[in-house]
């Protein structure tokens, strides 16, 4: 049954009809059954970019999928200081299940669409589904390898690598649907220059210096100070030092 037919004559409820997350995402692991279950109490919304979607220290009472968007975690000190320590992209699960309170910010860094559903709900499925709760902690396992694999970077490489291995992240990641060396990419930057430093470790000045030499080689170019596109990615793989 090709997917089309699933759509329009299954039983699976028109919320997640159309939702990435249902095929690649943690509802993959549900039945119709389940499904129609967590669509009763489920809503979609869209959030602008700024907004603060999880407050650190704040009691937890739902999660979502990432359905379009970036979000950017950060954690704060305790003067006040934010480092952003990770990046979301969907159909990412937000949220961290058997926790009473998130220990993390999380805000909308470009407009996000979302897909909400209580607590109560999804941590009552885990119970009930083998599968649900092995998404899950796929998904953590993936988020500590790349955090790992961004401790080597951060502690590793030089300010232009950081700069191109931010870029490969983001050709990578922003949009799933898209093979980065089927040909160019284009994509836009959805943190700030400032955000962008922060991020990497680095100066707004290294990280504005290091975009431009990639624009100037011709690795990259660069539109309206946040459209990227990348011509060959491989070009910018061998600038990231991987």
């Amino acid at each position: 049954m090709n997917l089309r037919q699933d759509i329009h004559n299954s039983d699976i409820p028109a919320l997640c009809q159309a939702c990435e997350a249902r095929h690649r995402g943690v509802c993959g692991a549900l039945d119709t059954d389940q499904l129609t279950l967590l669509a009763k109490s489920s809503s979609r919304h869209q959030v602008d970019a700024g907004k603060e979607l999880i407050g650190d220290a704040e009691a937890i009472s739902g999660y979502s999928n990432i359905l379009s968007g970036v979000v950017k975690l950060t954690k704060t000190l305790s003067d006040g200081r934010q480092q952003i320590v990770g990046l979301q992209f969907a159909p990412d699960f937000l949220g961290r299940p058997f926790k009473t309170e998130s220990a993390i910010n999380a805000e909308a860094a470009t407009g996000v669409t979302l897909c909400s559903f209580p607590k109560t709900a999804i941590e009552r499925m885990m119970k009930d589904s083998a599968g649900l709760e092995s998404r899950l902690l796929r998904q953590t396992l993936k988020e500590l390898d790349e955090a790992r694999d961004w401790m080597v970077m951060l502690g590793r490489k030089t300010a232009s690598e950081k700069v191109a291995s931010f870029l490969v992240m983001i050709a990578r990641f922003i949009d799933p649907a898209t093979d980065p060396k089927a040909g160019p990419v284009t994509f836009d930057l959805p943190l700030t220059r400032a955000d962008i430093a922060d991020f990497l470790g680095l100066t707004i000045e290294t990280v504005s210096r290091q975009l431009t030499k990639l624009r100037s080689d011709g690795v990259i170019r660069i539109e309206n100070h946040r459209h990227v596109t990348v011509e060959r990615f491989s070009r910018l793989e061998a600038r990231s030092g991987s």
